[in-house]
């Protein structure tokens, strides 16, 4: 798997935008990935250097299709917290 496929999107919510200050950054990632993988992943496309990694499975919502009901995809959510002597993700400097 290459890296760039590992990391799907960034998650723009409110309380991501909270963790931008302490270099914690949220994204939505492959459901199969590791956290070794998304630590590799985000240290090779953002050229920074990773302090740790938690992530979050998030079972998708039900909704109504008509009379039927239907689910959501789920999704993989990592947290990303960089070291302290890492420079931020650029991306993410003009947002907060």
């Amino acid at each position: 798997m290459n890296f760039y496929d590992i990391i799907i999107k960034p998650v723009l919510s409110e309380k991501s935008y909270d963790g931008i200050p302490d270099k914690r950054y949220v994204f939505h990632v492959q459901k199969n990935a590791t956290k070794t993988q998304i630590k590799q992943a985000v240290e090779t496309v953002f050229g920074v250097k990773v302090d740790k990694v938690n992530t979050v499975r998030i079972q998708g919502k039900m909704k109504r299709m008509g009379r039927n009901e239907g689910r959501r995809p789920s999704i993989k959510k990592a947290y990303v917290y960089l070291a302290k002597d890492s420079k931020a993700i650029e991306f993410f400097e003009s947002l907060s």
